[in-house]
């Protein structure tokens, strides 16, 4: 294959590529990255990147992990894809079985699908047809404000209020809304979630028998700006799902394997919810791939003489081998203590430079970390602002990947980071704003 200029390169994809979430119009040139290895991304321009967003929050073990890779290339060698209507394989079944036994309760039948979105259309339709199987017309969804499930028309509809959805608003069925009392470090959430909690009450209420599921990302909306909220009120909130007999989702999508310092959040709030969507973190940032985990009870009300009572859903890489062979690599890697051991080690680092950054830019509030996720907001800045675009330039400039959620700075960074790394994305932070 002949080798391609950087310039070369860079004509090719301003030529035909659409890249995600850009304004082309606007845009300065995407970066061309050559290579990456542990939590460094190295450009075309010569310059290391620290990627201080795990590549859009997948990658759980650093770039280029060889146990990861070298599980894809055996399998590979073996079985690459089959399918999965009609076969199974080892690495489903096993995979399957190994995240079964990491989830609460009986979430026990898993669902394969290929990304975030999928796995959320899989555990509505789910929903929904549960009800229908069983003689019920429950079609009303509950979700809360700011809220974001995916880019697919049911994700979107679940997030209609997280205000990226606008162009599509024809497209999406309506979702009754409730609050997300967002809460920090050091603050006082009681009053905000009661408030949340009455409205959820009006909701039940007022579509009683009619509500088909409940909806919400446990203990962190990543997309909205990191906004976390406290165990109790996803207790609280689950409560009255089982109170209402209505279906609980839990959106682990972004918050699975790791990330809120247990493996799971709902480990982490005491809750098992009917169905957990899981995906990014799965197979260590290497494939695409998703599950949907349902309780047994759910698959149950599937199963009978008629196939139109079955869940006839499907995706072409369904429980794709490889992907497979990389979820079960990245298990490995995550239950291994030396990982725990890391991810402590990054919540300490967060807990510990925080406080000291906010002392430093009094602008800056609501301090708030989770595992390994810090975040702060600075007021007044949305999702295109000049400020938000200044910042992410001037991170990259400065040798790190950090991407402002509108008037929120977070740092979300792969498993393997060094303490030294850390730090010097946090200095480099502080640098950065000082500069603001």
């Amino acid at each position: 294959m002949t080798t391609l200029s950087y310039d070369q390169l860079r004509a090719l994809d301003a030529r035909h590529v659409w890249h995600p979430f850009t304004q082309a119009a606007t845009a300065p040139p995407p970066i061309l990255a050559l290579g990456a290895k542990g939590a460094t991304i190295y450009g075309a321009d010569g310059r290391e990147y620290l990627d201080m967003v795990s590549s859009w929050w997948v990658n759980l073990h650093g770039h280029g992990n060889e146990a990861i890779a070298a599980a894809i290339a055996e399998q590979a060698m073996r079985l690459e894809q089959v399918i999965f209507a009609d076969f199974t394989h080892e690495p489903a079944a096993r995979l399957a079985d190994r995240v079964c036994r990491l989830l609460p309760g009986d979430l026990d039948r898993v669902f394969f699908s290929d990304d975030g979105s999928t796995a959320i259309e899989v555990a509505m339709k789910i929903a929904r047809q549960y009800w229908s199987n069983q003689g019920s017309d429950r079609r009303v969804f509950v979700a809360f404000d700011g809220g974001y499930h995916g880019d697919t028309v049911g994700a979107m509809s679940a997030g209609r209020s997280s205000g990226f959805f606008g162009a599509w608003e024809n497209m999406l069925f309506p979702v009754e809304v409730a609050p997300f009392p967002a809460t920090w470090d050091g603050d006082d959430a009681a009053t905000r979630e009661a408030q949340a909690l009455a409205v959820l009450d009006e909701i039940f209420d007022r579509n009683r028998d009619r509500i088909a599921a409940l909806i919400i990302e446990p203990l962190i909306q990543g997309a909205a700006g990191m906004r976390m909220c406290r165990p109790e009120f996803l207790q609280a909130v689950a409560a009255r799902a089982q109170a209402a007999g209505t279906l609980l989702i839990f959106d682990e999508v972004m918050t699975g394997f790791g990330r809120t310092g247990a493996h799971f959040a709902c480990l982490k709030a005491g809750v098992t919810p009917d169905l957990i969507c899981l995906s990014k973190g799965l197979t260590g940032g290497f494939l695409p791939m998703s599950l949907t985990v349902a309780r047994e009870e759910i698959y149950q009300a599937f199963l009978g003489p008629d196939l139109l009572k079955a869940f006839l859903h499907g995706h072409s890489y369904t429980a794709n081998p490889l992907g497979c062979a990389a979820g079960l690599a990245s298990l490995d890697l995550l239950e291994a203590p030396a990982c725990q051991g890391r991810i402590r080690a990054i919540e300490d680092i967060h807990r510990q430079r925080l406080p000291d950054l906010m002392a430093r830019h009094r602008q800056l509030i609501q301090p708030r970390v989770c595992g390994t996720i810090a975040a702060f907001t600075l007021p007044g800045q949305g999702y295109g602002s000049a400020v938000s675009a200044r910042l992410k330039k001037d991170f990259l400039e400065n040798g790190v990947l950090m991407r402002p959620l509108g008037d929120v700075l977070y740092l979300l960074p792969p498993y393997c980071i060094e303490d030294s790394q850390l730090h010097r994305a946090w200095d480099t932070v502080d640098f950065v704003l000082s500069r603001l």
